[in-house]
Protein backbone atom coordinates (compact mmCIF):
# COMPACT_ATOMS: atom_id res chain seq x y z
CA UNK A 1 0.00 0.00 0.00
CA UNK A 2 3.45 2.15 0.71
CA UNK A 3 3.95 1.70 -3.02
CA UNK A 4 0.81 2.74 -4.35
CA UNK A 5 0.41 6.38 -1.81
CA UNK A 6 4.06 6.65 -3.37
CA UNK A 7 3.10 6.45 -6.63
CA UNK A 8 -0.02 8.50 -6.64
CA UNK A 9 1.69 11.62 -4.74
CA UNK A 10 4.24 11.56 -7.53
CA UNK A 11 1.87 11.94 -10.16
CA UNK A 12 0.59 15.33 -8.43
CA UNK A 13 4.26 16.56 -8.89
CA UNK A 14 4.67 20.02 -7.92
CA UNK A 15 0.88 21.21 -8.12
CA UNK A 16 -0.31 23.60 -5.55
CA UNK A 17 -4.21 22.34 -6.18
CA UNK A 18 -6.01 19.89 -7.54
CA UNK A 19 -9.82 19.50 -9.04
CA UNK A 20 -11.47 16.43 -7.72
CA UNK A 21 -14.22 15.16 -9.67
CA UNK A 22 -16.71 12.40 -8.52
CA UNK A 23 -19.39 10.90 -10.26
CA UNK A 24 -22.14 13.57 -11.67
CA UNK A 25 -24.85 12.59 -9.38
CA UNK A 26 -22.74 11.58 -6.47
CA UNK A 27 -23.53 8.73 -3.74
CA UNK A 28 -22.02 8.16 -0.15
CA UNK A 29 -19.17 6.23 -1.66
CA UNK A 30 -18.27 8.82 -4.33
CA UNK A 31 -18.48 11.91 -1.74
CA UNK A 32 -16.52 10.21 1.06
CA UNK A 33 -14.00 8.84 -1.66
CA UNK A 34 -13.94 12.60 -3.01
CA UNK A 35 -13.57 14.41 1.00
CA UNK A 36 -10.76 11.34 1.86
CA UNK A 37 -8.70 12.22 -1.23
CA UNK A 38 -8.74 15.63 -0.30
CA UNK A 39 -7.70 15.29 2.81
CA UNK A 40 -4.80 12.57 1.58
CA UNK A 41 -3.23 15.17 -0.53
CA UNK A 42 -3.89 18.32 2.12
CA UNK A 43 -2.28 16.37 4.87
CA UNK A 44 0.67 15.11 2.11
CA UNK A 45 1.03 17.86 -0.13
CA UNK A 46 -0.06 20.36 1.87
CA UNK A 47 -2.17 20.65 -1.58
CA UNK A 48 -5.93 22.36 -2.06
CA UNK A 49 -8.20 20.05 -3.25
CA UNK A 50 -11.75 21.34 -4.78
CA UNK A 51 -14.66 19.19 -5.31
CA UNK A 52 -17.26 19.53 -8.23
CA UNK A 53 -19.58 17.66 -9.60
CA UNK A 54 -21.81 18.18 -12.44
CA UNK A 55 -25.43 16.36 -11.94
CA UNK A 56 -27.75 16.69 -9.15
CA UNK A 57 -27.33 15.58 -5.65
CA UNK A 58 -31.23 14.19 -5.12
CA UNK A 59 -31.46 11.53 -2.79
CA UNK A 60 -32.11 12.56 0.98
CA UNK A 61 -29.81 10.78 2.43
CA UNK A 62 -27.06 11.89 0.62
CA UNK A 63 -27.84 15.91 1.02
CA UNK A 64 -27.72 15.02 4.87
CA UNK A 65 -24.73 13.61 4.47
CA UNK A 66 -23.01 16.59 2.63
CA UNK A 67 -24.49 18.78 5.10
CA UNK A 68 -22.51 17.26 8.17
CA UNK A 69 -19.64 16.88 6.20
CA UNK A 70 -19.99 20.70 5.98
CA UNK A 71 -21.00 20.85 2.26
CA UNK A 72 -17.85 19.73 0.46
CA UNK A 73 -18.76 19.92 -2.70
CA UNK A 74 -19.81 22.51 -5.31
CA UNK A 75 -21.69 22.53 -8.47
CA UNK A 76 -18.67 22.70 -11.37
CA UNK A 77 -18.46 25.94 -13.32
CA UNK A 78 -15.93 25.79 -16.36
CA UNK A 79 -13.21 28.20 -14.27
CA UNK A 80 -12.78 24.87 -12.36
CA UNK A 81 -11.63 23.02 -15.54
CA UNK A 82 -8.24 25.46 -15.51
CA UNK A 83 -5.85 23.19 -18.37
CA UNK A 84 -2.96 24.13 -15.70
CA UNK A 85 -4.87 22.29 -12.47
CA UNK A 86 -4.30 18.41 -12.47
CA UNK A 87 -7.91 16.34 -12.46
CA UNK A 88 -8.42 13.27 -10.16
CA UNK A 89 -11.41 11.07 -11.07
CA UNK A 90 -13.05 9.41 -7.58
CA UNK A 91 -15.44 6.53 -8.45
CA UNK A 92 -15.54 6.98 -11.60
CA UNK A 93 -13.73 6.39 -15.05
CA UNK A 94 -13.01 8.33 -18.69
CA UNK A 95 -15.60 7.55 -21.18
CA UNK A 96 -17.75 6.31 -19.00
CA UNK A 97 -20.29 9.11 -19.76
CA UNK A 98 -21.16 10.09 -16.32
CA UNK A 99 -18.71 12.29 -14.99
CA UNK A 100 -17.82 15.82 -16.29
CA UNK A 101 -13.97 14.84 -17.27
CA UNK A 102 -13.28 16.76 -20.37
CA UNK A 103 -12.98 14.65 -23.75
CA UNK A 104 -9.55 16.64 -24.08
CA UNK A 105 -8.34 16.61 -21.27
CA UNK A 106 -6.48 13.59 -19.02
CA UNK A 107 -6.68 12.82 -15.68
CA UNK A 108 -4.06 12.58 -13.51
CA UNK A 109 -5.00 10.33 -10.77
CA UNK A 110 -8.20 7.53 -11.22
CA UNK A 111 -9.23 6.03 -7.96
CA UNK A 112 -12.22 3.87 -8.16
CA UNK A 113 -13.43 0.08 -7.82
CA UNK A 114 -15.57 -0.33 -10.96
CA UNK A 115 -14.38 -2.81 -13.95
CA UNK A 116 -11.25 -1.15 -15.75
CA UNK A 117 -12.22 1.05 -19.15
CA UNK A 118 -9.79 1.25 -21.77
CA UNK A 119 -9.55 4.99 -21.24
CA UNK A 120 -8.25 4.86 -17.98
CA UNK A 121 -4.67 3.54 -19.63
CA UNK A 122 -3.62 7.24 -20.13
CA UNK A 123 -3.75 8.47 -16.73
CA UNK A 124 -0.34 9.69 -14.75
CA UNK A 125 -2.20 7.30 -12.07
CA UNK A 126 -4.99 4.55 -11.92
CA UNK A 127 -5.46 2.37 -8.64
CA UNK A 128 -8.89 0.42 -9.81
CA UNK A 129 -9.47 -2.46 -8.30
CA UNK A 130 -12.73 -4.33 -9.31
CA UNK A 131 -12.64 -6.83 -6.24
CA UNK A 132 -13.45 -3.79 -3.85
CA UNK A 133 -16.68 -3.21 -3.04
CA UNK A 134 -16.49 0.37 -2.75
CA UNK A 135 -14.26 3.23 -3.13
CA UNK A 136 -14.32 4.00 0.09
CA UNK A 137 -12.29 0.49 1.14
CA UNK A 138 -9.42 2.33 -1.03
CA UNK A 139 -9.16 5.78 0.22
CA UNK A 140 -9.15 4.12 3.71
CA UNK A 141 -6.21 2.24 3.41
CA UNK A 142 -4.42 5.44 1.46
CA UNK A 143 -4.83 7.47 4.76
CA UNK A 144 -3.77 4.83 7.08
CA UNK A 145 -0.61 4.42 4.46
CA UNK A 146 -0.17 8.19 4.84
CA UNK A 147 -1.01 7.95 8.94
CA UNK A 148 -4.03 10.21 8.21
CA UNK A 149 -5.78 11.21 11.47
CA UNK A 150 -9.37 9.55 10.64
CA UNK A 151 -12.09 11.65 12.26
CA UNK A 152 -15.29 10.92 13.57
CA UNK A 153 -17.13 12.79 10.64
CA UNK A 154 -14.40 11.61 7.75
CA UNK A 155 -14.75 7.92 9.16
CA UNK A 156 -18.74 8.11 9.65
CA UNK A 157 -18.63 9.07 5.94
CA UNK A 158 -16.36 6.37 4.68
CA UNK A 159 -18.17 3.63 6.34
CA UNK A 160 -21.39 5.01 5.29
CA UNK A 161 -19.78 4.87 1.79
CA UNK A 162 -18.80 1.42 2.13
CA UNK A 163 -22.00 0.27 3.71
CA UNK A 164 -24.23 1.63 0.87
CA UNK A 165 -22.12 0.61 -1.86
CA UNK A 166 -22.32 -2.68 -0.24
CA UNK A 167 -25.65 -3.43 1.33
CA UNK A 168 -24.10 -3.32 4.77
CA UNK A 169 -21.56 -6.07 3.38
CA UNK A 170 -24.36 -8.37 1.83
CA UNK A 171 -23.12 -7.17 -2.08
CA UNK A 172 -20.28 -7.34 -3.68
CA UNK A 173 -18.29 -7.46 -0.72
CA UNK A 174 -14.73 -8.48 -0.37
CA UNK A 175 -12.11 -9.50 2.08
CA UNK A 176 -10.49 -5.70 2.54
CA UNK A 177 -14.02 -4.09 2.80
CA UNK A 178 -15.19 -5.67 5.60
CA UNK A 179 -11.87 -4.83 6.87
CA UNK A 180 -12.23 -1.78 6.40
CA UNK A 181 -16.09 -1.70 7.66
CA UNK A 182 -15.45 -3.29 11.41
CA UNK A 183 -12.53 -0.40 11.60
CA UNK A 184 -14.15 2.39 10.56
CA UNK A 185 -17.34 0.78 12.89
CA UNK A 186 -15.01 1.96 16.35
CA UNK A 187 -14.20 5.49 14.85
CA UNK A 188 -17.90 6.80 13.82
CA UNK A 189 -20.32 9.64 15.07
CA UNK A 190 -23.26 7.08 15.80
CA UNK A 191 -25.59 9.70 16.49
CA UNK A 192 -24.82 11.58 13.41
CA UNK A 193 -25.15 8.46 11.17
CA UNK A 194 -28.68 7.76 12.65
CA UNK A 195 -29.67 11.32 11.44
CA UNK A 196 -28.14 10.46 8.03
CA UNK A 197 -29.80 7.24 7.19
CA UNK A 198 -33.37 8.37 8.80
CA UNK A 199 -33.21 12.05 6.82
CA UNK A 200 -36.20 13.30 6.04
CA UNK A 201 -38.11 13.42 2.90
CA UNK A 202 -40.20 15.38 0.87
CA UNK A 203 -43.40 14.48 -0.20
CA UNK A 204 -42.23 13.91 -3.83
CA UNK A 205 -40.93 10.87 -2.69
CA UNK A 206 -44.01 9.03 -1.86
CA UNK A 207 -45.57 10.37 -4.70
CA UNK A 208 -43.14 8.68 -6.60
CA UNK A 209 -42.45 5.80 -4.69
CA UNK A 210 -46.51 5.32 -5.35
CA UNK A 211 -46.41 5.51 -9.00
CA UNK A 212 -42.91 3.58 -9.19
CA UNK A 213 -45.21 0.79 -7.54
CA UNK A 214 -48.18 1.25 -9.94
CA UNK A 215 -45.95 1.12 -13.31
CA UNK A 216 -43.51 -1.92 -11.90
CA UNK A 217 -44.13 -5.11 -13.94
CA UNK A 218 -42.28 -8.61 -13.24
CA UNK A 219 -41.98 -10.90 -15.32
CA UNK A 220 -40.96 -14.41 -14.03
CA UNK A 221 -37.57 -13.16 -11.84
CA UNK A 222 -37.00 -9.70 -13.07
CA UNK A 223 -39.02 -6.52 -12.47
CA UNK A 224 -39.08 -3.13 -14.68
CA UNK A 225 -40.84 -0.49 -13.78
CA UNK A 226 -40.43 2.94 -15.68
CA UNK A 227 -40.72 5.89 -13.51
CA UNK A 228 -41.75 8.36 -16.10
CA UNK A 229 -39.68 12.45 -15.59
CA UNK A 230 -37.75 12.32 -12.24
CA UNK A 231 -37.16 14.90 -10.02
CA UNK A 232 -33.59 14.09 -10.02
CA UNK A 233 -31.65 11.58 -11.78
CA UNK A 234 -30.85 9.32 -8.70
CA UNK A 235 -34.37 8.06 -7.93
CA UNK A 236 -34.37 5.66 -10.20
CA UNK A 237 -31.49 3.60 -8.40
CA UNK A 238 -33.18 4.42 -5.42
CA UNK A 239 -36.18 3.01 -6.38
CA UNK A 240 -34.43 0.20 -7.54
CA UNK A 241 -32.51 -0.94 -4.62
CA UNK A 242 -35.95 -0.82 -2.48
CA UNK A 243 -37.37 -2.80 -5.03
CA UNK A 244 -34.32 -5.79 -5.23
CA UNK A 245 -36.02 -6.57 -1.85
CA UNK A 246 -39.21 -8.13 -3.15
CA UNK A 247 -39.05 -11.59 -2.93
CA UNK A 248 -38.43 -13.71 -5.63
CA UNK A 249 -36.85 -11.35 -7.79
CA UNK A 250 -33.69 -11.33 -8.82
CA UNK A 251 -33.31 -8.40 -11.25
CA UNK A 252 -34.33 -4.92 -10.69
CA UNK A 253 -34.56 -2.15 -14.04
CA UNK A 254 -35.71 1.14 -13.38
CA UNK A 255 -35.85 3.65 -16.11
CA UNK A 256 -36.87 7.23 -16.01
CA UNK A 257 -36.12 10.78 -17.88
CA UNK A 258 -34.11 13.61 -16.46
CA UNK A 259 -33.94 16.99 -18.24
CA UNK A 260 -32.51 15.47 -21.18
CA UNK A 261 -31.52 11.63 -20.79
CA UNK A 262 -33.02 8.75 -20.27
CA UNK A 263 -31.83 7.29 -16.66
CA UNK A 264 -31.22 3.30 -16.39
CA UNK A 265 -30.56 1.46 -12.98
CA UNK A 266 -29.84 -2.06 -12.70
CA UNK A 267 -29.96 -4.22 -9.69
CA UNK A 268 -29.52 -7.68 -9.13
CA UNK A 269 -28.87 -10.77 -6.57
CA UNK A 270 -27.88 -12.95 -9.76
CA UNK A 271 -23.78 -13.83 -9.17
CA UNK A 272 -23.82 -15.09 -12.44
CA UNK A 273 -24.28 -12.25 -14.33
CA UNK A 274 -23.26 -8.82 -14.13
CA UNK A 275 -25.40 -6.42 -14.25
CA UNK A 276 -22.58 -4.15 -15.31
CA UNK A 277 -22.32 -6.06 -18.74
CA UNK A 278 -25.87 -6.41 -18.61
CA UNK A 279 -26.68 -2.36 -18.87
CA UNK A 280 -23.99 -1.83 -21.43
CA UNK A 281 -25.45 -4.72 -23.61
CA UNK A 282 -28.33 -3.08 -23.47
CA UNK A 283 -27.63 0.68 -24.08
CA UNK A 284 -25.03 -0.40 -26.63
CA UNK A 285 -24.13 2.43 -28.68
CA UNK A 286 -27.31 4.81 -27.67
CA UNK A 287 -25.48 5.99 -24.94
CA UNK A 288 -23.25 5.50 -22.08
CA UNK A 289 -23.36 2.23 -19.39
CA UNK A 290 -21.10 0.71 -16.72
CA UNK A 291 -20.90 -0.60 -13.28
CA UNK A 292 -20.00 -4.17 -11.72
CA UNK A 293 -21.43 -7.51 -10.68
CA UNK A 294 -24.79 -6.36 -8.74
CA UNK A 295 -25.08 -2.91 -9.39
CA UNK A 296 -25.32 -0.72 -12.74
CA UNK A 297 -26.53 2.31 -14.52
CA UNK A 298 -26.48 4.21 -17.87
CA UNK A 299 -27.38 7.33 -19.79
CA UNK A 300 -29.31 8.03 -23.00
CA UNK A 301 -29.19 11.02 -24.65
CA UNK A 302 -33.23 11.20 -25.86
CA UNK A 303 -32.49 13.50 -28.47
CA UNK A 304 -36.07 14.51 -29.53
CA UNK A 305 -37.01 10.36 -28.49
CA UNK A 306 -40.12 9.64 -26.50
CA UNK A 307 -38.57 8.70 -23.05
CA UNK A 308 -41.26 6.01 -22.54
CA UNK A 309 -41.49 4.42 -25.78
CA UNK A 310 -37.40 4.21 -25.53
CA UNK A 311 -37.47 2.53 -22.14
CA UNK A 312 -40.28 -0.10 -23.61
CA UNK A 313 -37.45 -0.77 -25.97
CA UNK A 314 -34.70 -1.15 -23.28
CA UNK A 315 -37.16 -3.34 -21.22
CA UNK A 316 -37.56 -5.99 -23.76
CA UNK A 317 -34.23 -5.43 -24.65
CA UNK A 318 -33.58 -6.90 -20.73
CA UNK A 319 -35.74 -9.55 -21.03
CA UNK A 320 -34.18 -10.94 -24.19
CA UNK A 321 -30.88 -10.86 -22.42
CA UNK A 322 -32.09 -12.17 -19.14
CA UNK A 323 -33.71 -15.51 -21.58
CA UNK A 324 -37.43 -14.38 -20.43
CA UNK A 325 -39.37 -15.43 -23.10
CA UNK A 326 -41.65 -13.28 -25.10
CA UNK A 327 -44.31 -14.93 -24.35
CA UNK A 328 -44.30 -14.02 -20.57
CA UNK A 329 -46.69 -11.29 -19.17
CA UNK A 330 -45.81 -8.85 -17.16
CA UNK A 331 -47.93 -9.20 -13.57
CA UNK A 332 -48.20 -6.17 -11.43
CA UNK A 333 -46.77 -6.08 -7.77
CA UNK A 334 -49.57 -3.21 -6.43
Amino acid sequence: MRKRLESLLKAVGDADRILILPHNDPDPDAIASAVALRDLLAHTLGIEGQIAYKGFIGRAENRALVRYLGRPLRRLTSADLDPSVPIALVDTQPGTGNNALPPDRRATIILDHHPECDAANDAEFADLRSEMGATSTMLTQYLRAAKVDLTPSLSTALFYGIKTDTMGLSRGAGKEDRKTYFYLQRRIDIDALVQIERALVPVEYFQSLVATLQAARMYDRVLISYLGWMNYPGLAAEMADLLLRLNGIRWVVCLGAYKDELILSVRTEDQRRSAGRLAQEVVGDLGTAGGHGVMAGGQIPLQERDPERLALQLGWQVLKHLNIESTVEGQPIV
